[in-house]
């Protein structure tokens, strides 16, 4: 699913969750430098970390959790959702340049290990820093770790019809539409559509 990305739905809860947590601690990771942004890369080590480490308390308090029946689900959700036997993701936080705070994050997830494609997702989870064209400079670097350093062949996304921000993005860096999946996620309730687009490792080095 395609988050407005992470998708829209409640996924985008887990990913503000993660990401707040590991500003909090100021691990060490890995990052890419861009004009306005530090994008810090955020691996399996550290999800590992936080549920491993964490008292139920302090996932509460980070979660915004103010029942255990709720905080029982994202632990489920965690547990069910971040890896398989063939399947795992791969985030960056995007911070801004000034003063080093987490604005939102962009990265991979339902990257199938043995078929080198992955679902791409983002958001900027900080109204401020919206329609500054942050996430278009995210995007370029984030598509070209997918493609050279994790060699991924496929990237996809899955947005839907009514998002046409979100399409007008990968649109600009040439993701092509494929088709409609009807009913294809739930939002409150309602199953929607979405729109898949895809962009191809050759796709990609040719621009």
């Amino acid at each position: 699913m395609y988050y407005p990305l992470f998708p829209e739905n409640s996924d985008i809860f887990l990913i503000t969750f993660i990401l707040s947590i590991i500003y909090y601690f100021n691990m060490t990771f890995f990052t890419i430098e861009t004009e306005r942004l530090h994008l810090r890369k955020i691996d399996l080590e550290a999800y590992q970390y936080i549920y491993e480490h964490f008292s139920e308390k302090e996932l509460s308090e980070f979660l915004g959790i103010n029942t255990p029946e709720k905080l029982q689900k994202e632990k489920e959700k965690f547990k069910k959702g971040i890896t398989t036997y063939n399947k795992s993701m791969l985030l960056f936080q995007l911070l801004d340049k000034k003063n080093n705070k987490v604005i939102g994050g962009c990265g991979y997830h339902t990257w199938y290990l043995d078929h080198a494609r992955a679902e791409i997702g983002y958001a900027l989870t900080d109204d401020n820093f919206k329609r500054m064209g942050l996430m278009s400079e995210a995007l370029q670097p984030v598509l070209d770790y997918g493609f050279d350093k994790m060699q991924l062949h496929r990237v996809e996304a899955f947005i839907s019809p009514t998002n046409n921000a979100s399409i007008q993005l990968v649109k600009k860096f040439g993701f092509v539409k494929e088709g409609v999946m009807r009913q294809h996620y739930q939002k409150e309730g309602q199953f929607e559509n979405s729109e898949i687009y895809s962009l191809l490792k050759e796709e990609h080095q040719k621009r």
